[in-house]
């Protein structure tokens, strides 16, 4: 994919507001280990054309078959010819336009719930969280495998989407080669969400995460803002209710349980903190990924 020297129809893009989308651009709970889906569906429906956005903590890759694609990454316009295959890592800014009848797949997958890949020793971290564009010999059977198991309802439905999403991963930081060192930015707000993970339910406030990372709490949020696109507040409150989602998703506990282990005292606060992210009750939110057959 060769750079273009002007930003096209995104240029207005540095200076407005960008979204984040939490969970495919939805304010709705992740349904899957992953998700697969055509470009055609993704994006026929929006005109072929999708915003500047980013996502807090969702990684995705893009496999361009035919058709054309312009985007921008972090600002910067660029445009090729397929096959290619784009690695969008969470925090990036991205925006697409797609000539109609574009065809490809879009993989996502939440970051968290795939340590072997993006963990801080991990083989794969450097070079999957750089946003990239390559060359696409070989990826075609990789994304139409994970399409097939996607939609089987295959007992072993799970655990084969992960071997064959870590497979595809392993590919794509091949692809990208070595990632240069991250800016301050970058690895502080890495540290940022390694340390709320671990200290969830201590009922640490922003003084002492910034105090941890050994900056100001002002700093802290300049960090956050600029790398995510949410406050620093916003972002420790996005990372609690992602991990309110795997406990609801993956453990048998109550929801008060699972306030509790998140340092929520006040089971009412948590409900309401719940809801309003998700848009749903913390057991509907349950129910829901209950109903599902996959």
């Amino acid at each position: 994919m060769d750079d273009v020297s002007n930003n096209w129809y995104f240029s207005a893009m540095v200076t407005a507001k960008i979204p984040s989308w939490q969970l495919y651009g939805e304010q709705s709970p992740f349904p899957d280990l992953i998700h697969i889906e055509t470009i055609t569906d993704r994006a026929a429906g929006l005109d072929w054309q999708i915003a500047p956005h980013r996502h807090v903590h969702l990684h995705q890759v893009f496999l361009v078959l035919s058709g054309e694609v312009r985007l921008t990454i972090d600002g910067r316009a660029q445009r090729g010819v397929p096959p290619l295959l784009m690695n969008m890592p969470r925090g990036h800014v991205h925006g697409f336009g797609f000539a109609a009848g574009t065809q490809g797949y879009v993989l996502t997958l939440p970051a968290a719930d795939f340590p072997e890949l993006f963990r801080p020793e991990a083989e794969t971290r450097a070079a999957l969280e750089r946003p990239f564009v390559a060359a696409a010999g070989g990826m075609e059977p990789l994304f139409q495998d994970i399409a097939r198991l996607h939609a089987a309802p295959d007992p072993l439905r799970r655990l084969k989407l992960r071997a064959a999403a870590l497979a595809l991963c392993c590919a794509v930081a091949e692809a990208g080669g070595e990632r240069p060192d991250r800016s301050e930015g970058d690895a502080r707000i890495a540290r940022f969400e390694e340390l709320i993970r671990a200290h969830l339910a201590d009922g640490w406030q922003l003084a002492d995460y910034a105090g941890a990372l050994a900056v100001s709490e002002r700093h802290l949020r300049r960090l956050c803002l600029a790398g995510t696109g949410l406050s620093a507040h916003g972002f420790l409150e996005a990372t609690r209710l992602r991990e309110a989602c795997r406990l609801l998703a993956y453990t048998r506990m109550r929801a008060q349980e699972v306030g509790f282990a998140l340092g929520f005292d006040d089971p009412a606060y948590f409900a309401r903190a719940f809801r309003r992210g998700m848009g749903m009750s913390a057991s509907d939110y349950r129910r829901r990924l209950e109903g599902d057959d996959g």
